[in-house]
């Protein structure tokens, strides 16, 4: 598959204007994005144009954080902030695009030999960094990446949950949104409270 330069080009200028710098695993993460969409039938054969609005039926979990994402989120228009972009973080340069509406899920991953493809592709660059920069704009879909169909192991209606649902914590009293509450013992508890959490609480400030 031939990738519009010119786009993949134009992606990349607004992922560094974001990321204040341009990186391989940007242009990585872009094309990660592109090929996801064409795989769900949100963008053409020939990668000439994105599809506008695609993301109200778009919702992207990515699988790392970090520079890959950036790309990932200009070429999907998917956004934290939006919640269209979720982030589980198992350390791969991975990312899964489900179609909202059909409730189909496409997973796209690097082919584990990227890093000694890249060298064929762009032998004569300046740098090992500038080898994977360069190549990663022109090694073709089929040996740049992975297409599997996936199949959720939640509902999407669970991922997306209802934005405008608030509750306060039985235990702490602070506001939960999103109907990311738990119920114990017949009480709503945020996740910390209930025994999930990522920091222990030493003194108030």
């Amino acid at each position: 598959m031939n990738i519009n330069q010119q786009l993949l080009r134009d992606l990349m200028a607004e992922s560094a204007a974001m990321h204040r710098h341009l990186c391989p695993r940007q242009v990585l993460g872009a094309r990660i994005g592109l090929r996801g969409l064409r795989a769900l039938g949100l963008m053409d054969e020939a990668y000439s144009q994105r599809y506008e609005n695609s993301h109200k039926y778009l919702l992207t979990i990515v699988e790392s954080d970090g520079c890959g994402l950036d790309g990932v989120a200009i070429a999907t228009d998917c956004h934290v902030g939006r919640r269209t972009l979720r982030v589980m973080d198992y350390g791969k340069m991975a990312a899964t695009l489900i179609d909202v509406k059909s409730k189909t899920a496409v997973r796209i991953s690097p082919q584990p030999n990227i890093r000694q493809l890249a060298h064929k592709y762009a032998p004569n660059a300046r740098s090992r960094w500038h080898t994977f920069l360069e190549a990663y704009y022109i090694i073709p879909d089929d040996e740049l990446l992975r297409v599997e169909t996936v199949t959720l192991t939640k509902t999407i209606e669970d991922i997306l949950s209802k934005p405008r649902i608030r509750v306060d914590c039985a235990v702490c009293g602070e506001e939960i949104v999103n109907e990311r509450e738990v119920m114990v013992n017949g009480r709503y508890l945020c996740l910390p409270c209930a025994g999930t959490t990522y920091y222990t609480t030493m003194v108030n400030c």
